[in-house]
């Protein structure tokens, strides 16, 4: 049996004329039709949908993480980006970290202070009105949406007080009072419960009225400040007040006709892109879909490229990452070769010599302009450190960074960590057409779930509400007992788990129920001129929702 299975998704394509929007909570898909209605474009739009998933996701996403974004201007066929990844506190070198006793071996908590790199969300969605919106409304009239939200409450959907139920303990760590803003009487709020968050309503009016230094300065700024001190931090004002969005141009692949684009690193882009690189030399179309071929050769690839990126990837302002090395189409094929269909590789190492919780959302609006972003503070709450009357967890995404001196994403003073967030576009090879505006959530599943999508939607003819219903493989390399493990979705055939445990996989089959959820939840937004933007949602273990005009 080669495993292909003929799925019925649960929902059909959502077609229309004049823009969509897909996010994974119907009122932030609500917010963003309405600045689409009001005459603002795709940029405007996105930005209201992660202001508004940061008021009713709080538990993914929020102004205290960082964002990513890529915008396809319909007029030019241009596409550019925004990487809104914060820094470390100045202060913060490898030789204080192993000052405070941390390691290598040793590091710091999920939840500890040091692990807060400067929030660039704010700035990140500031700059994206600016540089990409439509100038028809105001960053305030985008933020209301959201405003609105947070002041007058909103009932908290199922799925997301499972998840906000399950992490609450970030908010409860020892030794430290619980922030109210984000709690009932100390515990998470029900599902169906109306929460009202008047703290981030605050916070959202004055960045909308003030920009930026309503964020970077000022009363918010000194909020964060004082918190993160106060729990043995080093941030200073002036790490915060320094902090820019740098604009990008998105790197990309080209496979079979289409081109994938992704941020450069310090994003983790790059892994999806080598790992296309990789199974360009394989006939996955023959192999079936989710075939015990596929999901091997797939599963082998993955292998190959993840191990390169976290050896290579770090900050391109502090080391030299081999992006062209990795991408060209000789070393793909080199990388593929050492691939056998009979049997697991014993050991993977880099190939080159040389020295959990997230939102995905896009919008195409009528002008056939698209807006991929990418929003998140990290492990659920993040360090789940609140500054006082500001309504927002802190993220820690300083735990990406490696505490291995002479290692590309070691950690110093001023450095972004490898970033797993990315957003993407796919375009047609030939004319530079928009094709999809693509993502999903998840940590590292995020290069595998792009990947999978574009080959459901290319290889195997799926549309892609098709392409994200089927079922998902999701390759994890455990760290600390240095073992892979394939993860299969239900609805996988079990022969086909067998199959790959027979040539010496580790297999988890079936993943069911919320533990889907590592598999990524992803919004898939398609669109052309010639049909009109057509939006998919995802089926997953958390609740998403798609509206069009």
């Amino acid at each position: 049996m080669d495993g292909s299975l003929v799925f019925s998704s649960r929902r059909s394509p959502v077609v229309s004329l004049s823009g969509c929007v897909a996010s994974s909570q119907p009122l932030a898909t609500d917010a963003g039709l309405d600045i689409l209605k009001r005459g603002g474009n795709a940029a405007d739009a996105a930005v209201a949908v992660a202001a508004a998933l940061a008021v009713t996701e709080p538990c993914s996403t929020g102004i205290g993480g960082d964002a990513f974004c890529l915008f396809y201007n319909g007029h030019t066929g241009e596409i550019k980006g925004l990487n809104g990844s914060g820094r470390a506190a100045e202060a913060q070198s490898l030789d204080y970290m192993e000052s405070r006793g941390f390691g290598a071996d040793a590091p710091p908590s999920a939840v500890d202070a040091l692990n807060v790199t400067v929030p660039g969300a704010a700035a990140c969605w500031c700059d994206t009105v600016q540089l990409f919106g439509s100038s028809k409304l105001s960053l305030q009239d985008v933020l209301s949406g959201a405003v609105e939200l947070a002041q007058r409450g909103f009932p908290v959907a199922p799925v997301t007080a499972h998840h906000w139920g399950r992490r609450v303990a970030e908010l409860q760590a020892a030794g430290r009072d619980p922030s109210p803003d984000l709690l009932v009487q100390g515990q998470a709020p029900k599902a169906g419960q109306v929460f009202r968050n008047q703290a981030l309503a605050q916070t959202l009016r004055e960045l909308g009225e003030c920009g930026k230094a309503a964020f970077y300065e000022g009363r918010v700024a000194e909020a964060i400040v004082d918190t993160i001190r106060e729990q043995g931090g080093v941030m200073t004002q002036d790490d915060l007040k320094r902090h820019r969005s740098e604009v990008i141009r998105p790197i990309s692949f080209q496979y079979k006709g289409v081109t994938l684009w992704e941020p450069p690193p310090n994003g983790q882009g790059l892994a999806a892109l080598l790992l296309l690189n990789i199974l360009d030399i394989f006939p996955l179309k023959a192999m079936g879909h989710n075939s015990a071929d596929y999901i091997h050769v797939l599963t082998e690839a993955v292998r190959l490229a993840q191990t390169d990126v976290l050896r290579y990837l770090g900050d391109p302002d502090h080391v030299s990452v081999p992006v062209d090395a990795l991408l060209d189409k000789s070393y793909g094929r080199s990388r593929g070769k050492s691939v056998s269909l009979d049997r697991v590789m014993e050991g993977v190492n880099p190939g080159l010599e040389t020295g959990s919780d997230t939102v995905y959302f896009c919008v195409i609006d009528s002008e056939g302009n698209a807006c991929s972003f990418v929003n998140s503070i990290y492990m659920g709450f993040g360090t789940g450190l609140v500054p006082r009357g500001c309504g927002f967890p802190l993220q820690n995404r300083g735990a990406n960074f490696s505490l291995r001196r002479g290692h590309p994403n070691c950690i110093a003073g001023g450095k972004r960590p490898y970033h797993t967030i990315i957003s993407a576009l796919l375009t047609d090879s030939s004319s530079n057409r928009l094709l999809a505006a693509l993502g999903v959530m998840g940590g590292l599943m995020q290069p595998q779930g792009h990947v999978q999508a574009l080959l459901n939607m290319q290889e195997f003819g799926m549309n892609p509400q098709q392409a994200l219903d089927a079922p998902r493989v999701y390759v994890h390399y455990d760290q600390k007992n240095d073992q892979w493990t394939v993860n299969l979705e239900e609805g996988i055939d079990g022969s086909v788990a067998e199959e790959l445990r027979r040539r010496g996989h580790n297999v988890n089959h079936p993943v069911t129920g919320h533990k889907r959820s590592q598999f990524g939840r992803g919004p898939d937004h398609h669109g052309g001129r010639l049909v009109g933007p057509v939006c998919q949602s995802n089926r997953s273990s958390k609740q998403s929702a798609v509206g069009g005009i």
